[in-house]
C-alpha cells in the first residue's frame, strides 16, 4: 500500500529527468513532503493529439498535474476518488474501475519516497500504544540512495462534470491511481505490499498508448525488480497531513527503547 509520499521536484527537474517533451503545468505545485489522498500530484503520461490518427508515431511524453485518488468516467459522485488510491496489480485487468485505463491511460507518478507504517507484534519497553494497548504504528520513510525520484506505476482517468458543458476545461478532472505489488525481501519486514516502481527501461512501453494489449504491460509490474532503496523510520508527525516539510523525511533517533526497529534496519 502507499498512503502517502514526499514530492518536492521542480517541474523542471522532473522534465529532464523523465525526459519529457512537453509540460503543461500552468502553475507548479511546490514541495510537498507528505502527499496525501485527493492532493494534487504531477503525472507522466504520453497523448496523442486529439486528431491524430491512432497510427500517428512520436506521441509526446506530457508532464501533467492530476488529483491522486481515481474517479472512473462512469463515477457519480468524484468523492469515490479519495477511496481509489491504490489499485492492485493482480486484478488490473479484471476491476472495472482500473480494467480500462490499465488498456489505455497508463502513467508514472515521480517520487522522492514514500511513507509506510510497520505494525509491531508486540510493543516494547517504553513504546507508544493504542488505547488497547497494542504498539502503535511506526512510518518508515523509502527512496532511492541516490536521490533520484522512483517512477512509481499509475493509472489516470478524465472525469466529466455533468454539470458542466463538455467544452468548458473546469469540467474535465484529471485523476490517478498508484499501482501496487507484494512487497520486495528487501521491505516485506515493514509492509506487505508496496508502489510498483519502474526502471527508466520500462517507462516507453508502460507509457505508450497504442499498446492496449494489457498481456503485453502486465509483465512490467510482475517484472519490476527490486528498486534499489534504503528505509528507516522518521517521526510520527507524518500521520498528520497538516503536517509537511523536510523534516518529516529526517531519520528517527533511536534509543535504547527501539531495539523492536533497530532489527529492521
Amino acid at each position: 500500500m502507499c498512503g502517502r509520499y514526499a514530492a518536492s521536484k521542480d517541474p523542471d527537474a522532473l522534465v529532464e529527468q523523465f525526459e519529457v517533451d512537453e509540460s503543461l503545468v500552468e502553475a507548479p505545485i511546490g514541495a510537498d513532503y507528505n502527499v496525501a489522498p485527493t492532493k494534487p500530484v504531477y503525472l507522466v503520461v504520453q497523448r496523442r493529439p486529439k486528431d491524430a490518427p491512432a497510427d500517428t508515431t512520436g506521441v509526446p511524453r506530457q508532464l501533467r498535474v492530476a488529483r491522486w485518488g481515481l474517479v472512473p468516467s462512469w463515477a457519480k459522485d468524484p468523492k469515490i476518488g479519495s477511496r481509489m488510491i491504490n489499485a492492485r496489480a493482480e486484478s488490473l485487468a479484471e476491476k472495472p474501475a482500473y480494467r480500462r485505463a490499465f488498456a489505455a491511460r497508463r502513467c508514472l507518478l515521480p517520487a522522492d519516497g514514500y511513507y509506510e507504517w510497520y505494525q509491531p507484534a508486540e510493543p516494547t519497553a517504553g513504546q507508544p500504544r493504542t488505547k488497547s494497548g497494542k504498539a502503535r504504528k511506526q512510518p518508515f520513510y523509502i527512496h532511492r540512495a541516490d536521490g533520484s525520484s522512483l517512477a512509481m506505476a499509475g493509472l489516470y482517468e478524465w472525469w466529466h462534470d455533468p454539470a458542466k458543458d463538455r467544452d468548458d476545461p473546469d469540467a474535465w478532472l484529471l485523476s490517478t491511481v498508484v499501482v501496487t505489488t507484494a512487497a520486495s525481501q528487501a521491505l516485506e519486514h515493514i509492509h506487505d505490499r508496496m508502489p510498483v516502481v519502474l526502471a527508466p527501461e520500462a517507462w516507453a512501453q508502460w507509457l505508450d498508448p497504442s499498446v492496449t494489449d494489457v498481456t503485453v504491460v502486465q509483465p512490467l509490474l510482475s517484472g519490476a525488480g527490486e528498486p534499489d532503496v534504503v528505509a528507516y523510520p522518521v517521526a510520527a508527525a507524518v500521520n498528520d497531513v497538516r503536517n509537511n516539510g523536510a523534516a518529516l523525511v529526517e531519520p528517527l533517533a533511536l534509543d535504547g527503547a527501539d531495539e523492536d526497529l533497530a532489527t529492521l534496519l
